[in-house]
């Protein structure tokens, strides 16, 4: 059965993409910390950008992603979207 994604709600679509995004941010940490004992006058740099990643991620996945989805209404509204087969679960 094809469905057509019409639009997406732009300010949820980047709420959650904004948390995912912060989330991978969290990769990183262990990377800072571990540049920080290596370098221990830059010690307060790297633990700042430990702290700042997750959020500057957050942040920008948030911006662009809210762009995309604005871009994709409009591109949609003209096109008719994107289609995907939707299956049924037997269960």
């Amino acid at each position: 059965m094809a469905q057509r994604i019409a639009r997406f709600g732009i300010l949820q679509t980047a709420k959650v993409m904004a948390v995912l995004y912060a989330l991978m941010g969290t990769v990183f940490i262990p990377f800072f910390l571990v540049f920080t004992l290596f370098s221990p006058e830059l010690a307060a740099l790297g633990i700042g950008f430990a702290i700042m990643m997750p959020v500057l991620y957050g942040v920008c996945g948030f911006i662009f992603v809210a762009i995309g989805c604005a871009i994709y209404n409009f591109v949609a509204k003209h096109t008719g979207g994107i289609e995907v087969d939707l299956e049924v679960d037997p269960a």
